[in-house]
């Protein structure tokens, strides 16, 4: 019993530490110097890192790539969500 109770807390550490691992585009936002970006580089670095962000997750129901229309209505909404 005790093993299983030892084993438990093992896996909710490291399920744990991988989800306060994840970057957003917002802490990704630094120079090449360490500062944080700002301005209009910001804003063109957030842009673009939403767009990378959603552009992989653009498929339909049965796994084909969105086109046209639906691609654009969808990366809008993601990129509003990310």
């Amino acid at each position: 019993m005790m093993k299983r109770i030892i084993l438990a807390a093992i896996v909710a550490t490291f399920a744990a530490g991988s989800a306060f691992a994840q970057e957003t585009c917002e802490s990704k936002a630094v120079g090449k110097d360490g500062k944080p970006l700002a301005g209009a580089a910001k804003t063109s670095f957030l842009k673009k890192c939403k767009a990378d962000a959603c552009a992989p997750k653009a498929v339909s129901a049965d796994g084909k790539p969105l086109a046209g229309a639906a691609k654009n209505s969808f990366m809008k909404k993601c990129e509003v969500s990310a």
